[in-house]
């Protein structure tokens, strides 16, 4: 929902930091791999008991790097593997840490992490499932930045992810609510779009 207020917020840093790495030869695989290195070392510190900036700082630093593998890509050169690459890693990202939390204490996390996980699941497929059908039929979605796959817009994209997985981090004490509402969230999401798919490719 908020994804493409933030492309115009972001898109120019990111150009001129991926402008700049590019320059010193860093390749853009290289960068989403740091980007998901960061990230699941932001999972194993909130496995560990982590919490707060111990476990937000590396959680961010990781999105970061996601946001700036594209602008190297675009600087550099795009390829489809890139591409691959980079939505391969947000999902192992993604999953890493409700897993986590479910390792910290499962007793107390273990459902709704199990809930959060499986509708992460279900909407990261409708998601994919609407991005081949679009890329079938040469559609865009440049309103969402320059990207391999077609993305589609929704109730939850990547902004509310990202704050949703700072508040958990920064208060695990709210997981447990906040990944059955999140989790909640994302069937709407997923059941809209399935919906849009209805009208778009029938």
């Amino acid at each position: 929902m908020l994804d493409g207020l933030m492309r115009g917020v972001i898109d120019a840093p990111l150009n001129r930091g991926g402008r700049w790495l590019a320059a010193r030869g860093a390749s853009a695989d290289r960068v989403t791999l740091i980007g998901l290195g960061l990230g699941l070392f932001a999972a194993a510190l909130v496995a560990l008991g982590g919490s707060g900036l111990l476990v937000a700082l590396p959680l961010m630093a990781s999105r970061l790097a996601d946001g700036l593998d594209g602008a190297v890509a675009r600087a550099r050169g795009k390829s489809d593997f890139g591409g691959y690459l980079d939505i391969t890693c947000d999902f192992a990202f993604y999953a890493a840490i409700p897993l986590a939390f479910a390792v910290r204490d499962p007793g107390a996390n273990g459902a709704a992490a199990a809930f959060l996980l499986a509708t992460f699941y279900v909407n990261g497929a409708t998601f994919l499932g609407f991005a081949i059908l679009a890329a079938r039929q040469g559609m865009e979605s440049i309103h969402r930045g320059e990207k391999s796959l077609y993305f589609t817009a929704g109730l939850l994209e990547g902004t509310e992810t990202i704050l949703f997985l700072l508040l958990i981090v920064l208060f695990p004490a709210l997981f447990v609510p906040a990944a059955w509402t999140f989790g909640a969230l994302c069937l709407v999401t997923a059941g809209a779009r399935v919906l849009l798919a209805a009208r778009t490719f029938r």
